[in-house]
């Protein structure tokens, strides 16, 4: 081997500009290797890169200046019971002058005194941020040949790789992260739209374009507003970056100006320190037509239902009418609960079809001055057969002077009558429920408390939805629109419906409804 030429600090700052000419690992450590072995005149060097737990996953292996291939097997093997195995459990740098007298050596057939015989070697741990990331040994094939100063020009050299290794593991991981991130962005099934935090679009999957039938890459730029119909766009940028996963329902505007329903989940996500907004869609056209279908047929179904209802009733009138006196307290019981199953079903009835044209937006036209004292005494009588076949018993809370409403009177019993049934429902036999109203400022609240187990609060958000029934078994079946009915009612007469419930105490469901112009002060 010839003489090396180059000071400890030339050396140094060779090796730091190879680590930082190239970000392809393997080939910058076995350059490192190499101006090491040159350094100190070796035959040979070996960089093992480590993962988090401490295994083998890369390596450098440099001899005769050359770098040559190698398995992962042959270096498990070397940190399973070699020389480096021992510095990575230990973690500190070992100098040997004569591998033939150290049993940390591994020996190799190589090793014996007819061939090549005993060796010099120097081995270190690659540290980064105390956590070791690497072992690297250098071998002369003579013993004796290293010295203190070897060792610390190269432990030196050790701890730049370590940084080295470092950092083009995080690059790695970044990078591997980064291509994760872009296949599952790319490969969604759903649109996707990254805005910066001022609703200024940065990104856009294929979907997304697909979806808003723009050309490719003309979608950044532009503000979200031009693509999702939004409202209070400041609004939801707020609730996003304070941490909130918003969810909306809006139309996706394409390139041609036409709209398609869609339902969007926005929040933020971090992309290289930088925090932008992931708009999530979703195309819901379907699923609205579907709806749309539904309720027109529901709407179909109890239109036909009005009139044979209608004439079930006129007939129960007339044939109490006819039933002779004499014979008339049997059959009395029998007709009073046929009357009022069939109010019942004609109060159902017109519930869904006051579901549908309140949806389309009809205004409420059969409006009239009314007693709220009324209201809760005709609701109350119209269950009044249920409360005493379960039991049970109402308390009911009026005020002294009972204010005036103008409402439409059928639809607002429906309500409160609803409310009651439900009650009625939920609560025990022989248990007390209550019913009131009192006058709030210009509005008056009519409530009902029932008895019953409460209702979770994950599910007070949507009891009021249609179709959507609290998950128990302890009470019948239904549709699920009786409280969307409630609240689609008042909220025509300018209202407000709320509940208030605690587990295992029972629920207070309430409304509240504008005073009458009429009311005196």
């Amino acid at each position: 081997m010839g003489e090396t030429y180059q000071t400890p600090l030339e050396l140094l700052y060779n090796v730091s500009r190879e680590l930082a000419a190239s970000i392809d690992l393997n080939t910058v450590l076995g350059r490192v290797l190499s101006l090491s072995t040159q350094y100190v005149n070796a035959d040979r060097g070996t960089i093992v890169v480590l993962d988090d737990a401490l295994q083998p996953v890369d390596a450098a292996i440099v001899v005769e200046r050359q770098l040559i291939p190698h398995t992962l097997e042959q270096i498990q093997a070397t940190i399973d019971s070699g020389l480096a195995g021992w510095v990575l459990r230990n973690k500190k740098a070992v100098l040997i002058n004569d591998t033939s007298l150290d049993e940390r050596w591994l020996r190799r057939p190589d090793d014996a005194a007819s061939k090549t015989g005993a060796k010099s070697a120097i081995c270190l741990p690659l540290q980064a941020r105390e956590q070791l990331v690497g072992v690297m040994t250098i071998v002369h094939g003579s013993p004796g040949k290293f010295t203190s100063e070897h060792q610390a020009v190269l432990q030196a050299i050790a701890d730049q790789a370590g940084i080295a290794v470092n950092n083009a593991r995080l690059y790695n991981a970044l990078q591997a992260a980064h291509h994760r991130y872009q296949e599952l962005f790319e490969d969604s099934i759903d649109p996707i739209l990254l805005t910066g935090l001022d609703g200024i679009i940065q990104e856009a999957n294929r979907q997304a374009y697909r979806a808003s039938q723009y050309g490719e890459n003309s979608l950044t730029g532009k503000s979200i507003q031009q693509i999702f119909s939004v409202d209070k766009l400041g609004d939801l940028l707020r609730k996003a970056v304070a941490g909130e996963t918003v969810s909306l329902e809006t139309a996706l505007i394409t390139a041609g100006e036409g709209s398609i329903p869609f339902e969007v989940n926005l929040h933020v996500v971090e992309f290289e320190g930088v925090q932008l907004l992931q708009w999530l869609g979703r195309d819901i056209s379907e699923r609205k037509a579907l709806d749309s279908l539904r309720d027109d047929l529901i709407a179909m179904i109890y239109h036909d239902l009005r009139s044979p209802l209608g004439n079930m009733m006129s007939s129960l009138d007339l044939l109490e009418s006819m039933i002779p006196a004499e014979t008339y307290p049997t059959l009395e019981p029998v007709l009073r609960l046929a009357s009022r199953s069939a109010e019942r079903m004609q109060r159902l009835t017109n519930s869904l079809l006051d579901i549908h044209r309140l949806e389309a937006g009809q205004p409420i036209t059969n409006r009239k001055d009314v007693n709220v004292c009324e209201i809760l005494n005709d609701s109350l009588a119209a269950v009044e057969m249920v409360v005493e076949a379960k039991e049970q018993h109402i308390n009911v809370v009026k005020p002294r002077q009972c204010p005036i409403v103008n409402v439409d009177v059928d639809m607002i019993k429906r309500v409160l009558i609803n409310l009651l049934e439900n009650a009625i429902k939920f609560t025990p036999v022989n248990m007390t429920m209550e019913m009131g109203a009192k006058r709030q400022g210009n509005h008056v609240i009519i409530w009902v408390q029932d008895a019953g187990p409460g209702i979770p609060d994950e599910a007070r958000s949507y009891i009021f939805e249609k179709y959507t029934r609290l998950q128990t078994e302890k009470v019948p079946k239904g549709l699920g629109l009786g409280l969307a009915f409630c609240k689609l009612a008042v909220q025509a007469h300018g209202g407000k419906v709320d509940v208030q419930s605690t587990p295992g105490q029972g629920s207070r469901f309430s409304f509240t409804l504008p005073l009458s112009e009429t009311n005196h002060s």
